[in-house]
């Protein structure tokens, strides 16, 4: 069985920084093909003599301007996964920034905004009269990646459209991925595998009998971040200091 893995890298990344802690070593110089092979090595009895043979990390390149030493050591990473054919093929997203106008909010359950309203020592009134429910607004820059998930759902739905692979293995737990997986499922098996702690998608779910059957999930733990790492050199590429 033709295994295909198509990697969401930044929502991997996030998945292992929340996994291993932000701050931590040892989980970032991570083997993504040592990794794929061992969740499928797994699913040995639901998937028999199943093997990866093609792997696509999708990513975007980290603005140098904004983030320079991030940008470097990305730069030696992706260089590290090609040398030593940890990934067969890399795809590229945008990595874009901008200033954008949102209303101040502190965090509430599952990370559902909780809108700031005026209270001591900061009131808002209008001709002396108190405006409870007004709303702060901030202007803020941001910095962020686009079209990994496009990416992923195009590799996938190509290479199995193609007959490139027997069955196929997403790392994402975005669920804008909802319909190119669905579409996945009713014609090979699929494992779909969450970065991160926390819940699976619920896009993500189905019957593991369902469409072609022989589906299955799985969630990354720190373990899976830290047992699975690059040579050190990995090639001519050193680890950066920290990782």
């Amino acid at each position: 069985m033709r295994v295909g893995v198509y990697v969401d890298g930044y929502n991997l990344y996030y998945g292992g920084r929340k996994a291993c802690g932000r701050g931590a070593a040892g989980w970032r110089w991570l083997d993504v093909r040592a990794l794929a092979a061992t969740l499928v090595a797994e699913q040995a009895q639901v998937w028999p003599g199943a093997s990866v043979t093609r792997l696509v990390y999708c990513t975007a390149r980290i603005n140098g301007a904004a983030n320079p030493s991030g940008a470097a050591d990305q730069d030696v990473y992706l260089k590290a996964l090609r040398s030593s054919g940890s990934v067969d093929h890399i795809e590229f997203g945008n990595y874009i920034s901008k200033v954008i106008k949102r209303p101040l909010a502190t965090e509430g359950r599952r990370g559902r905004p909780i809108l700031v309203t005026p209270q001591w020592p900061i009131k808002v009134q209008r001709h002396g009269i108190p405006e409870p429910d007004a709303t702060f607004m901030a202007s803020v820059g941001t910095w962020e990646e686009k079209g990994s998930d496009v990416n992923v759902a195009s590799h996938l739905l190509v290479d199995i459209l193609t007959n490139a692979v027997d069955a196929a293995v997403v790392i994402s737990n975005d669920s804008d991925l909802r319909m190119p997986v669905h579409q996945a499922w009713s014609r090979v098996p699929v494992g779909v595998v969450n970065p991160g702690s926390g819940y699976t998608a619920g896009d993500l779910s189905t019957a593991p009998a369902g469409g072609a059957g022989h589906h299955w999930w799985r969630t990354l733990k720190a373990l899976d971040y830290t047992a699975h790492q690059l040579p050190d050199p990995a090639g001519t590429y050193t680890k950066p200091l920290g990782w």
